[in-house]
Formats: structure tokens, sequence, C-alpha cells
């Protein structure tokens, strides 16, 4: 959804007066590759500045090539997983994958479909719990692009159950929900499942992406060790 609005724009001018924009307080990154997986309705260009701030900290951070994400899952995973293929020919190891509201359901059913690959999922204000959860206006946009899908792609898309499935099982990978309790795109609680750690901050749902506590987050959580998976 709509990045710019008032919201995120009141976290993004704390982002720019916070020492964190700059890489303070947080680890030095190690170089390990992390893919970022933009929204629904949105594309890379919401991620450039945690793409920017990434490589600056010491990652290798990676677009995922959506112009928008408004496809069908499967179609949409089948593209990721062409991204990670790229990223593997330069390094091997498992990435870690960030993705943002409907991006972080994508990086929650690619990790269990192809957990080897992955080394851990965080997922900014994703609705990992019930998918249905959302304000009214986002339900509406949901159902138009459904209803596209299914035209052009075919009736049989209508109920997309092996990946609906796929994210409701427990994570095979390290799995981080990050939320924001003021969301107004999703119900915060649609946030919250008992087999992923999950963690508060203040902001909008599309501000999450330039949110500096998130940002903090971010450095404390890709300092972890690699996962066993990986």
């Amino acid at each position: 959804m709509r990045l710019w609005n008032p919201f995120a724009l009141r976290e993004l001018n704390a982002l720019w007066k916070d020492p964190v924009v700059r890489g303070r307080g947080v680890p030095r990154g190690d170089g390990r590759a992390v893919l970022l997986i933009p929204g629904f309705l949105s594309g890379d260009w919401s991620m450039t500045l945690l793409h920017g701030w990434l490589q600056r900290i010491g990652y290798r951070s990676h677009l995922s090539g959506i112009y928008v994400n408004a496809f069908h899952s499967e179609r949409m995973l089948a593209g990721l997983r062409h991204r990670i293929g790229d990223i593997h020919k330069e390094d091997p190891s498992p990435v870690t994958l960030i993705g943002h509201s409907r991006g972080g359901l994508l990086a929650k059913v690619l990790s269990q479909r192809r957990p080897k690959d992955i080394d851990q999922v965080v997922a900014l204000g994703s609705p990992l719990a019930n998918v249905t959860d959302l304000a009214m206006v986002t339900r509406a946009a949901v159902g138009v692009v459904t209803t596209a899908n299914e035209l052009g792609f075919g009736r049989r898309l209508r109920a997309e159950g092996r990946f609906a499935h796929d994210l409701r099982l427990p994570p095979l990978v390290p799995t981080t929900s990050i939320y924001t309790r003021s969301d107004d795109v999703v119900n915060f609680r649609s946030c919250l499942r008992p087999d992923i750690p999950a963690i508060s901050v203040w902001g909008s749902h599309n501000g999450l992406v330039v949110n500096p506590e998130v940002y903090r987050l971010l450095g404390r959580l890709l300092a972890r060790p690699r996962s066993a998976a990986g």
C-alpha cells in the first residue's frame, strides 16, 4: 500500500534524525546476503532506503525485482525463487529474507519450501496468523486484485490452498514478526502467533520500512549466528 502517508513521513523524519541511520548502535554486518520483499501493491521502490542502509552497515542487500506485488502468490514465489538462484550464483550461503506486509507472508512460505536456502525470516507488519484480518479499504483492494488474477490466470487460482497451508505450518527457520499496535492496514493481532516470536514497535504499517526502531531491531536480528537450518 502507499508508503508516503503522513504517518510514514513522521517515521521517515525520525529515521533521518536518529544515529542508527548512520549505522551507530548496531553491530557491523558480516556480509551475508539479505533479500528484501515489498508489501501488497508496492514494489522495490518502497525498500530502497532499507536496502541502502543494509549495504552501508555491511550486508549484501538485494532487491526482489518486484515492480508491483499484486500477482497471485505462486507466481510471486516463482520470481523470488529465481531471485535467490541469482544470489546463490555469487554466494551459495543461505539468504535472510525481510518482507513487509504481504512480502513477509511470501518470505515465510518460501522458507517452508526452501529451508536450506533461507537463514532466517523477518516479517514487518505481516498478518501471519490471519491474512483476512485487514482494514476495510485494504480488504476491498485485495478483492479487486484477486478478481483480476482470477480473470488473468483462471478460476482454479481462487483459493490459494497450498500457500495458505504452508503459511500455517510451524516455521522451519528462525522467524520473527515485528508489528505495531497502531497498524492502520492490518489488525496487529493477526501478526501474532504462538510459534513465532513477535516484537512490538511504535509507528504505522507503511512506516515500518523507514522506522528507526525497526532498523535497530534488524541490526540485532541480522547479527545472530546463522541458523541450524542454514
